[in-house]
């Protein structure tokens, strides 16, 4: 990538690029970018006047942003909501289906220096056609598995209320079941995900670049900012599109019958799996359509080597540059250790990268975890707060990125203007974060394990007296509150012996744990004794946490786009992409990876109470410390906000423009560069 201040040395040759002082190289010694690579926007002799309304920044921006749109959608949406379904329909544990999301990355990082590498020089709008082409392969593979697996049999029906010893029931005991086939899918899953990340590594890498490459200095920021904007769509697309899509049944017609025990579902029914694939078929014919755009482009957009002739050089003067481009390193696979070793020796970059992973970290952890904050946090329903949670995740993020890239263009910030700005938006961020300590919730009455049931049974023990003879399984958790508002890990638990649907709700009655309410007027006119769900929560700070919360994505994604940018710029020209591909490794490696595994671990040592099956084996948590919940995430949000600062201030302090653009201004390189050309 070039490190030049935002330079684009576009989709290059191989070969030294002495621009920067206004030389024009023989042929030989290939300098900047020649012009006979800005071709017409077609194939081959096939050149229709109407792409060439396309072959420009804007349209490639356009199709850049539609691809990064479906692999949002894929990746980061369809792939998040259908987990929970997989993990039923195939018979896999979490660690496993964890795998498959892991999977994605592990090759991303594996691919990711290599394609950085050799793409820099190649054609990178043909590279983004085999972006969308795998992407779309790796979408089709990942719905294979419900096409080969047959149609789903849901089982006999469970009953949730309280059954006495003689009365007919599901009868669950401890025993080794018959070996199933369906979990050796897991490898078909991860299959489709390594091709999925095959897929994405072009995208953010080489994409990139190709952004930077083919638009002027000041306006880099904004393109890859609206750019980067455009991929968070995608998660809320794939969010909504795959909810909508888990309310269709799995094999589209629910059997009406099959066998004596069995009965038909509705979505209620903890049985009921939906139809998680359909959408992974529709960005199969999707994104392949994509394919079609990319290989019309040309391997530089007309005007690309005036643009590059007129960059200045914003590139840390470590001697790297120089070195870079006398002796043409990149041209060849023997100078991958070399580049590579550059770039890891360059302290801005690697300050730059540390703080964008610790970044990076919290971004992810939140974007799993946030959802389950706000459920246990604030007595929502799962739905209720996976949709908040992207309400506002996703915009907010998306207009960081916008108004960093409006910013940043706008004020023509050079290189370490940007990555002051950074440390500006990072401690925003920083203060917003104390969100957590004034905005968080106690934990409501719950039966058995805040308080007791009526004076009876003990803390942490879901069984009392009143439902010892009941049969429960603590490995149904289906809450309800009871009248004396104090919720019940389930019906059976709360010794609820009938239910009835009264205007098509659920109510439960005959409940033996559940005491009369403690009201003034003692009114015995209740309709019910419990009701399905939590109970209402008496916290009242959602809209305070949200408002918070929204300002803090927002100033954190700010720093997205300028930290690309200035990685871009504090490189030589010809590692700019390879520079990208370093981040995404690192970036992984100390951040989407280890973040939502590290939130993971903080949240489950809040937890109160464990799912634990028939045969001992324990499971999901139930119920967390809220209080304790709160402390932990901001405990690692701030650190991981002050690890990024650190590393910011670092950077700016270890810059060293080069000496040319160091004594000249904006627009006195701008003229002397254009006098030059």
């Amino acid at each position: 990538m070039k490190g030049d201040g935002i330079e684009n040395p576009v989709f290059e040759p191989p070969s030294p690029d002495l621009r920067r002082q206004g030389q024009v190289s023989p042929a030989g010694a290939d300098v900047g970018v020649p012009e006979a690579e800005e071709g017409p926007c077609g194939w081959g002799r096939c050149a229709p006047k109407a792409l060439q309304l396309c072959n420009n920044p804007e349209g490639y921006l356009a199709a850049y942003s539609l691809l990064a749109i479906f692999q949002g959608i894929v990746v980061n949406g369809l792939i998040n909501i259908s987990i929970s379904t997989i993990e039923k329909r195939y018979e896999l544990n979490s660690s496993l289906t964890g795998l498959i999301s892991a999977s994605y990355d592990i090759a991303f990082c594996v691919l990711s220096l290599f394609v950085s590498f050799f793409g820099e020089r190649g054609h990178k709008p043909q590279w983004l056609a085999f972006s969308a082409f795998m992407l779309g392969l790796g979408s089709l593979i990942f719905s294979l598995p419900h096409f080969s697996s047959g149609k789903y049999h849901y089982g006999a029906k469970l009953e949730d209320t309280c059954q006495i010893p003689g009365t007919s029931s599901a009868n669950f005991t401890c025993s080794a079941s018959t070996k199933s086939s369906l979990p050796n899918y897991l490898y078909v899953f991860i299959l489709g995900q390594l091709l999925l990340g095959v897929g994405g590594t072009p995208l953010y890498t080489l994409g990139t670049a190709f952004i930077d490459d083919s638009v002027p200095k000041h306006k880099s920021s904004l393109y890859i900012g609206i750019g980067y904007a455009m991929s968070l769509l995608g998660p809320a697309i794939g969010y909504v599109l795959g909810g909508q899509l888990l309310n269709v049944y799995i094999d589209i017609q629910i059997p009406e019958r099959q066998d004596i025990t069995y009965t038909k579902i509705d979505q209620d029914d903890p049985r009921w799996l939906g139809a998680w694939w359909i959408a992974f078929l529709a960005c199969f014919f999707a994104v392949w359509l994509l394919i079609i755009p990319f290989t019309c482009f040309p391997k530089q957009l007309p005007g690309t080597a005036k643009i590059q002739a007129e960059k200045i050089s914003e590139t840390h003067n470590d001697g790297s540059e120089v070195l870079v481009e006398t002796k043409n390193i990149g041209k060849s696979f023997k100078d991958f250790p070399v580049a590579l070793l550059i770039l890891l020796k360059n302290p801005v970059l690697m300050s730059l990268i540390i703080a964008s992973s610790s970044e990076a970290l919290v971004a992810t952890g939140f974007a799993t975890f946030l959802p389950k904050f706000i459920e246990n946090q604030f007595g929502k329903t799962s739905s209720f707060s996976a949709t908040l949670g992207g309400l506002v995740l996703i915009p907010a993020a998306a207009l960081g990125q916008i108004i960093s890239g409006i910013l940043v263009s706008k004020c023509k910030m050079d290189c370490k203007s940007i990555i002051k700005f950074m440390i500006g938006t990072c401690s925003v961020a920083l203060i917003l974060n104390t969100v957590f300590l004034f905005a968080k919730c106690g934990n409501e009455p719950f039966a058995g394990v805040s308080e007791t049931y009526n004076g009876t049974g003990t803390l942490y023990n879901l069984t009392a007296p009143c439902n010892a003879n009941c049969r429960c399984l603590r490995s149904i958790y289906y809450p309800v509150c009871g009248r004396d508002e104090v919720q019940y890990f389930s019906p059976c638990f709360a010794g609820c012996a009938s239910h009835l649907f009264n205007n098509m709700k659920k109510t439960y009655h005959n409940c033996s744990c559940i005491g009369k309410p403690e009201r003034e007027n003692g009114s015995e006119d209740f309709l019910y004794e419990a009701v399905p769900g939590k109970c209402p929560t008496q916290c009242k700070f959602l809209p305070l946490f949200l408002t918070f919360f929204f300002f803090a994505v927002v100033f954190t994604f700010m720093a997205v786009t300028p930290t690309t940018v200035a990685i871009l710029r504090c490189v030589p020209d010809k590692q700019r992409s390879f520079a990208l591909g370093v981040q995404s490794v690192f970036l992984r490696l100390l951040g989407t990876i280890p973040g939502p595994i590290l939130f993971g671990v903080a949240i489950d040592n809040s937890c109160t109470l464990w799912d634990i099956n028939e045969c001992k084996t324990k499971g999901a948590c139930w119920v967390y410390d809220n209080e304790r919940m709160a402390y932990l995430l901001m405990g690692i949000s701030a650190a991981c906000k002050i690890i990024t600062i650190i590393f910011v201030v670092i950077a700016v302090w270890l810059y060293k423009p080069p000496p040319a653009s160091a004594a000249l201004s904006q627009k006195d390189s701008e003229t002397v560069s254009a006098i030059h050309t």
